[in-house]
């Protein structure tokens, strides 16, 4: 699994902790980070999705990599019909128990073995990494974009991602994306930005956006 999943403001910062945990890799890892607090994330939207996404007329969108659904919330208070995707059943219930309306479906998912069934008008995955050696993930991403839809795409930067133990080797960066997905695309935004709130301990400053809208039929 490549996930390094959507982090908003880390609970570790109101807490006067300032490590950085390191990012599980499986469901069973992710259940376990979660169950070690009652909140893991902040109740913040991402500043990537309110600077990117506040002024699109709402339609269907998919969050891959939900965790407890700051983003979730946000897009649907926006009249967005929403799919919250996460591999974790913990972040999933904790979702759900906060916000039940029907323009959110929380539903587990796993990108390496489970279909999207459907294109949708946005698809974001913030603060999930693919690995370098994973296009088909990219691939499936940019699939579930309907024609004229959205994707975007947040990332830590490179030493956001040292701060997790990990090299930014091992991942797929926008350059590469629009590389790999070639035609058919506009691509928005494609910066690295000042995060506004730094988050995971201080130690994620700047976020790496990549904003793309697939060409119509």
């Amino acid at each position: 699994m490549t996930d390094d999943h959507q982090e908003s403001e880390s609970h570790t910062e109101h807490g006067n902790r300032q490590e950085t945990p390191a990012h599980p890799r499986t469901a069973a890892d992710w259940d376990e980070l979660y169950d070690s607090a009652d909140r893991l994330w902040t109740t913040d939207v991402n500043p990537a999705v309110v600077a990117e996404l506040g002024d699109l007329a709402p339609g269907t969108a998919f969050d891959l990599g939900c965790g407890e659904g700051a983003d979730v919330r946000w897009l649907a208070d926006r009249g967005w019909t929403v799919v919250g995707a996460d591999i974790s059943r913990v972040a999933l219930e904790r979702a759900a128990a906060r916000d039940s309306r029907e323009a959110i479906t929380w539903t587990s998912f796993d990108v390496t073995t489970d279909d999207f069934g459907r294109r949708y008008d946005l698809v974001t995955a913030s603060y999930f990494h693919i690995a370098a050696d994973d296009e088909a993930t990219l691939h499936k991403l940019a699939e579930a974009v309907a024609p004229g839809g959205t994707l975007l795409v947040v990332m830590h930067d490179p030493e956001g991602l040292r701060a997790h133990g990990r090299d930014p080797g091992e991942f797929l960066w926008p350059d590469d994306m629009v590389r790999i997905l070639g035609d058919g695309w506009t691509v928005v935004t494609h910066e690295t930005r000042e995060r506004g709130i730094p988050a995971g301990g201080g130690h994620h400053v700047n976020d790496v956006v990549l904003r793309m809208v697939r060409e119509p039929a």
